[in-house]
């Protein structure tokens, strides 16, 4: 069996201000529809399935990730934000925004690998949290696997507080 390790990830969305997106030309965010859900399916498990670092766990991230869509597209209290090139999407964010919630990123900012290392990632945790915290959310939280690039390049940003996740998932090795 193999553990994995989970960092738990915390914003103070009091200290975090409504600075503007900044986005290219022809990309913006926005509110994902139900028109959108097969679309946004597919970008989320093509992140996850293309990305050797989940390999792993892939069986259980997929097994997860079904369920966290099923509840975006049909709890009030949970929403899904699409990063679109033109028309296409190329990233989401699906979040709960329910202020009690344990994990308000289920999953957070995914970009599909070829529009990696852009900043897409930055820019929609900012447009997520700016949305939790419109949404009332005052302390957000979200998980990553540990040492993996979410966990040391992007949750980081806009002073987020990283400390070990009480979560044990064992995996076959």
């Amino acid at each position: 069996m193999k553990l994995l390790n989970w960092v738990r990830f915390t914003w103070d969305l009091s200290v975090i201000s409504p600075a503007p997106l900044d986005l290219p030309t022809h990309y913006a965010i926005t509110a994902a529809t139900k028109d959108d859900e097969k679309e946004v399916r597919k970008v989320l498990s093509c992140s996850f399935l293309l990305d050797p670092a989940w390999n792993p766990a892939i069986g259980e991230v997929m097994h997860s990730l079904q369920g966290w869509l099923d509840r975006a597209f049909l709890a009030e209290e949970n929403t899904c934000l699409a990063l679109r090139h033109g028309s296409r999407i190329i990233g989401a964010s699906v979040l709960c925004l329910d202020s009690a919630a344990e994990n308000h990123f289920a999953p957070g900012p995914c970009i599909l690998m070829e529009y990696r290392n852009r900043g897409f990632g930055t820019r929609l945790l900012q447009a997520s949290l700016q949305l939790l915290r419109e949404s009332g959310v005052k302390r957000a939280s979200g998980i990553a696997r540990e040492l993996s690039p979410v966990a040391k390049f992007l949750y980081p940003k806009y002073d987020g507080i990283a400390e070990p996740a009480k979560i044990a998932i064992a995996l076959a090795a």
